[in-house]
């Protein structure tokens, strides 16, 4: 599996899994009719402004390819959003198609994150994520503490987001 920075041209694949992942790992947890209007051009829209403007807020995205050229997941990190003080990076989003859960790409694609962030000399991290959402056993096997929580709301409905912080990344990078 190639992890590789993902250019303009990966944007359709990466609104394609963006938006399928959603409506798998999500199905019973966010509303239906949230799930079901979901728009690859919309993502689309949405990714490309991420890349278009990563220098602006110093942002990245990975992708996980295939030998076949296949990309089958994505990351995408930054400098933490809402000010925190201990943890300065982020991974903003993790997305594998399920058929590839399970085989190692999302160990890979937090490391390149992880790695990313070491070169901008941020060396902490968290990561948003649905309380009900079952890659929060993920994040717990990658060493990852709870350190915050929040109430959300997405499609009418109310839902819990944990934060996942690393204060050292370097255990991200060196335990692969």
């Amino acid at each position: 599996m190639l992890i590789r920075e993902a250019t303009t041209g990966d944007v359709p694949t990466i609104a394609r899994v963006h938006v399928d992942t959603w409506r798998s790992t999500y199905q019973g947890i966010m509303p239906d009719e949230l799930l079901a209007n979901l728009s690859y051009e919309r993502r689309e829209q949405g990714w490309h402004h991420i890349l278009n403007n990563a220098s602006i807020d110093h942002s990245f995205i990975y992708v996980a390819e295939e030998q076949s050229g296949q990309i089958v997941g994505f990351a995408s990190g930054a400098m933490e959003r809402n000010g925190n003080s201990v943890y300065q990076g982020e991974l903003t989003a993790i997305y594998i198609l399920d058929r590839y859960q399970q085989r190692g790409v999302g160990r890979q694609l937090v490391r390149a994150v992880a790695q990313k962030l070491d070169q901008m000399n941020i060396r902490s991290m968290l990561v948003w994520v649905l309380a009900s959402n079952p890659a929060c056993r993920f994040y717990e096997t990658l060493g990852g503490q709870k350190v915050d929580e929040k109430e959300i709301e997405r499609g009418g409905t109310k839902l819990i987001e944990i934060a996942y912080g690393w204060t050292d990344t370097s255990t991200l990078i060196q335990d692969f």
